[in-house]
């Protein structure tokens, strides 16, 4: 599955940045994990919304962050996002809707 696909596929919104493509997925919110787990090129699910999320992107190279369940980002976070050229999508899904739907489609 290519980025346009997951758009699609998932119904994602873009928020900032764009994904050609990703390899592997990383779901959580704890942002130890997620630095010592998010691998470069990974998409990255979480519900977290502030600027530590845009830090731990951009130090594992993750391809893209999903916001899902509707959160947004605050926007200090949005603006280093764009500074940082860090793709984050949005979802109204669950994690486990985002999860459930990568796999089905890989």
């Amino acid at each position: 599955m290519n980025g346009k696909q997951l758009l699609e596929t998932l119904d994602l919104k873009t928020v900032c940045g764009s994904v050609e493509s990703f390899d592997g997925v990383y779901a959580g919110d704890l942002l130890s994990r997620a630095m010592s787990h998010v691998e470069a090129d990974n998409l990255w699910i979480t519900i977290m919304n502030n600027m530590n999320v845009i830090a731990v992107a951009s130090l594992t190279e993750a391809a893209a962050v999903i916001l899902a369940e509707g959160v947004t980002l605050v926007p200090e976070a949005l603006e280093a996002a764009r500074e940082k050229g860090i793709c984050v999508l949005s979802s109204e899904k669950t994690v486990y809707e985002l999860c459930a739907g990568i796999a089905k489609n890989m």
